[in-house]
């Protein structure tokens, strides 16, 4: 078992790292909650492997639980959602010493979070995140939202769980899109951070040394995320910097309406462009861009996509959170490992 604690003083929480903890959620919960309802927001995909299981565990417990099941997807995390789980909410007489549960990636984490966040001015909530990319990033650092038809997460908060809850053994049920899904945001702790562990990646050669290796890949990436949301909790300065390649990734999910790309593929994508663009300025190391195409290929991941309509991304670039009084912060690399913040524009990206 792996444990690592995000220390943000009377905010703190563990990040508890154990491959069968799904059996044990229980016994985690009893350590850290001790109302009575629970209020379990998951998926179908989710549900259908662990929602009854973990109801039960809960139930067995003594706890009066309510599980709610959601359609799987990106369009899932929207403001239409809102008011069917606030509804579910009111029916269960749910209160702020009650307890909400995410059970599944990360669109039930950060819409559950959002919930949480809003719903009475703020009730608790624990994250049990089952994908990859939840389970390395978004479940860690209390970012929550909801999305809007012109963009991503532009309507969130920030706003904590009380504990984040880790069992690899989970991911073994994830289809092999997912997995690579998750493994680009992976990628962008050693782009970003750790050139050392990139190298380690590009090492693995297959989906079992992955595997075998899972415990310790999940550690480090949640080990630097918790060292950088400590050092920059809302996101003004170095937390930025966990969005390499996230600009323009974002802008192309939203350009293709959240169908064709998953969010790590359009992730992987703005990770090797935004790297050849700053290449071509001058500003990164040459070959770093070579080097994150051919890890991307290794681990199944795309690296380029041809859009007929520039001017719609650049729209979209123009809306991200990170563009403020018309000065764009963009997260570029000097070398693998090592990152930096620069201050452009949208014609960074034309």
């Amino acid at each position: 078992m792996e444990e690592l604690v995000v220390d943000l003083k009377e905010r703190s929480y563990p990040i508890i790292i154990k491959k069968g903890l799904i059996d044990e959620i229980n016994l985690e919960i009893s350590k850290i909650y001790k109302g009575k309802k629970i209020f379990i927001l998951t998926d179908k995909n989710v549900d259908a492997h662990y929602g009854d299981k973990i109801k039960s565990n809960l139930v067995n417990e003594g706890y009066n639980v309510k599980l709610m099941v959601l359609e799987p997807g990106e369009e899932t995390k929207s403001f239409n959602t809102l008011p069917l789980i606030y509804n579910e909410l009111l029916d269960f007489k749910f209160t702020r010493s009650d307890l909400i549960i995410t059970l599944g990636g990360g669109v039930i984490g950060d819409l559950g979070g959002f919930v949480a966040s809003t719903f009475l001015r703020g009730v608790p909530f624990v994250q049990i995140p089952t994908s990859l990319l939840a389970q390395v990033d978004s479940s860690v650092g209390g970012k929550v939202a909801v999305d809007l038809e012109r963009g991503k997460n532009l309507v969130g908060s920030f706003y904590h769980p009380k504990l984040v809850l880790i069992d690899p053994n989970v991911l073994e049920t994830l289809s092999d899109r997912f997995f690579t899904d998750g493994m680009a945001e992976v990628i962008k702790y050693g782009c970003i951070k750790d050139k050392e562990f990139f190298y380690f990646l590009k090492s693995l050669k297959t989906k079992k040394e992955v595997m075998n290796n899972i415990e310790k890949i999940i550690h480090k990436c949640c080990f630097i995320k918790k060292c950088v949301v400590e050092n920059d909790e809302k996101d003004t300065g170095e937390r930025m910097l966990l969005n390499f390649g996230h600009t323009l990734g974002h802008a192309i999910e939203t350009y293709y309406n959240f169908k064709k790309f998953t969010h790590g593929e359009a992730v992987a994508i703005g990770m090797y462009e935004i790297s050849k663009i700053s290449e071509e300025k001058g500003i990164s190391e040459k070959g770093i861009s070579q080097d994150i195409k051919e890890i991307l290929i290794q681990y199944g991941l795309p690296y380029e996509v041809e859009i007929e309509d520039n001017s719609k991304i650049l729209d979209t670039i123009s809306l991200d959170k990170k563009n403020i009084d018309n000065v764009l912060k963009v997260v570029l690399l000097k070398r693998i490992g090592d990152s930096f913040l620069e201050k452009t524009d949208v014609k960074f990206f034309s």
